[in-house]
């Protein structure tokens, strides 16, 4: 859970890489739930839901289909994301 509150608090803190790509919209969805669950497993007594783990698996699959085609500039950005996500599922075996 340390990590997970580390990692969330730097990703928190950070500003929104300035890049274009066709994507974008795609990857903010993505920031927005994968930081959802994040915020759900550091508030919540009970970690996460099968339902959240489900949709935060969803959402690991399309980032890591983005994340080679990212500009260097994101890259950082998305990779913490990632990473956020990966503590998640590894504290939720299903």
């Amino acid at each position: 859970m340390s990590e997970v509150l580390s990692l969330w608090q730097i990703h928190r803190d950070s500003d929104w890489p300035r890049f274009s790509d066709p994507n974008e919209g795609a990857l903010m969805t993505l920031d927005t739930v994968i930081s959802g669950c994040v915020t759900y497993y550091l508030e919540s007594t009970e970690g996460l839901d099968p339902q959240r783990v489900e949709i935060l698996k969803s959402c690991l699959e399309d980032l890591n289909g983005l994340l080679p085609t990212l500009p260097e500039e994101a890259g950082a950005y998305f990779e913490r994301l990632r990473t956020l996500g990966l503590h998640l599922l590894a504290a939720h075996p299903l």
